[in-house]
């Protein structure tokens, strides 16, 4: 695939926007948005919830699952833009793994900003207390192939753009592909 990027992943910290993000993303490219935290199961919500942060491996079923359900989209001839948080290099290599040609949004965020926009989401399983291990584990992907990183204090309508324009000129970069295989990306731009 070299530079193509088949599927997307909308990562961060909690409170990055991640969620906002990757459906505005997936509605301009005609993608089917995973929203990632859906996908944990009630053991990881109930220890999120009671404030004591996840770990390795509390993650490893939950990414595998999250892999499954991408390579699954693309087999169904759609593009997925899944959301997770996605922190540490080995979870990106575990989704990588699982399909090839992933393309990383990081979403940067200050710790006093992701604090601020936890405390003030409503009805969320993970409580701000959590922040402080969400960024001790954040590995940040600057060094890594197929990855973009936007400021998460951009509004919504700079960032999606840039996002999709970086999917795009994957696309074409491949044998002068005009839009995402599975998408209506072409149409959107």
């Amino acid at each position: 695939m070299g530079d193509t990027i088949a599927a997307l992943v909308v990562m961060g910290v909690s409170g990055c926007g991640k969620s906002s993000v990757g459906a505005a993303v997936a509605e301009l490219a005609g993608a089917r948005l995973i929203e990632g935290d859906s996908f944990h199961p009630a053991s990881n919500i109930a220890k999120m919830s009671a404030g004591i942060p996840l770990d390795d491996d509390d993650r490893a079923g939950w990414l595998a699952r999250l892999g499954e359900e991408m390579a699954r989209t693309l087999a169904d001839g759609a593009a997925p833009v899944l959301t997770c948080s996605a922190l540490k290099l080995k979870y990106r290599d575990a989704l990588r793994a699982a399909v090839p040609g992933l393309g990383f949004v990081f979403l940067d965020l200050t710790r006093e900003m992701a604090a601020r926009r936890v405390a003030e989401r409503p009805g969320h399983f993970m409580p701000a207390s959590l922040i402080d291990s969400q960024f001790a584990a954040l590995e940040r992907p600057s060094a890594e192939a197929l990855t973009l990183t936007l400021d998460a204090t951009l509004p919504l309508s700079e960032m999606v753009p840039r996002v999709v324009e970086w999917w795009r000129a994957s696309a074409e970069r491949r044998a002068g592909a005009r839009h995402i295989p599975g998408s209506t990306l072409s149409q959107a731009v």
